[in-house]
């Protein structure tokens, strides 16, 4: 499995004859138009977990003609730029739901902000993006305020408890400041993968991982945290 860095949560994905393209907003040296336009895959899939700006890229309607599917959280399916898209091409999941076709299967669990998360099943491998499924702690929120994320949270991952996958894609936002890494510690003692990828930092210097993090972290782990859009990681 190849992983290459576009920008925020984006990220394009080659898993044997497969290309994906997670949450794909920006891409500013085009790397996804170059490997559409070398058609070097037999089935492309773009997925976006939601409507907000910085995950719903409207230039991905551009690949159309290419894509085998659009896989949408379900809200994209109430703003006007779902119209630019081929609606026989879009799949619109709500959380809980799932849908596939002979190569694979796509499952959607819920956010603890807008839209879904996905695990994407393969013949290869299991991949999940979060999207913005994360404990959003901020400092300057009231006690409630993150009394109630952090229920909102912790509920969520019991869905996910017992979950294997070869590749997460999970959120390390530094505006969270010092609760940044709160999310996906409790994630990685829930969910078991063998690669973590650190989404949702534009603009914030490259994660490195504390030492409360790698305390409960399996002394295996890949860990990817990209910066520059390009970087690529191989499983």
């Amino acid at each position: 499995m190849q992983i290459t860095y576009l920008m925020h949560s984006g990220f394009m994905v080659r898993d044997g004859e497969n290309l994906f393209l997670f949450d794909d907003y920006d891409d500013p040296t085009k790397i996804a138009d170059r490997a559409v336009d070398e058609e070097n895959f037999k089935r492309l899939y773009i997925l976006t977990s939601h409507a907000h700006f910085d995950h719903f890229g409207t230039h991905i309607a551009d690949y159309a003609e290419k894509v085998s599917r659009y896989i949408f959280g379900n809200d994209i399916r109430r703003t006007k730029r779902v119209k630019m898209f081929p609606r026989e091409k879009i799949i619109f999941l709500k959380r809980y739901t799932d849908w596939q076709d002979d190569k694979i299967k796509v499952t959607a669990f819920d956010s603890t902000d807008v839209g879904v998360s996905f695990l994407v099943e393969t013949a290869q491998s299991k991949i999940f993006h979060a999207g913005d499924f994360n404990w959003w702690h901020w400092e300057n929120d009231p006690d409630d305020k993150n009394i109630f994320a952090e229920k909102l949270f912790r509920r969520q991952l019991e869905k996910l408890n017992g979950l294997e996958v070869d590749a997460a894609f999970f959120p390390v936002d530094g505006r969270l400041g010092d609760y940044q890494e709160q999310g996906v510690i409790e994630f990685i003692k829930t969910v078991k993968t063998s690669a973590l990828i650190a989404m949702h930092r534009a603009g914030y210097p490259r994660w490195q991982p504390s030492q409360n993090f790698l305390d409960v972290a399996p002394s295996d782990l890949k860990i990817f945290a990209p910066v520059n859009t390009g970087e690529i990681f191989t499983i």
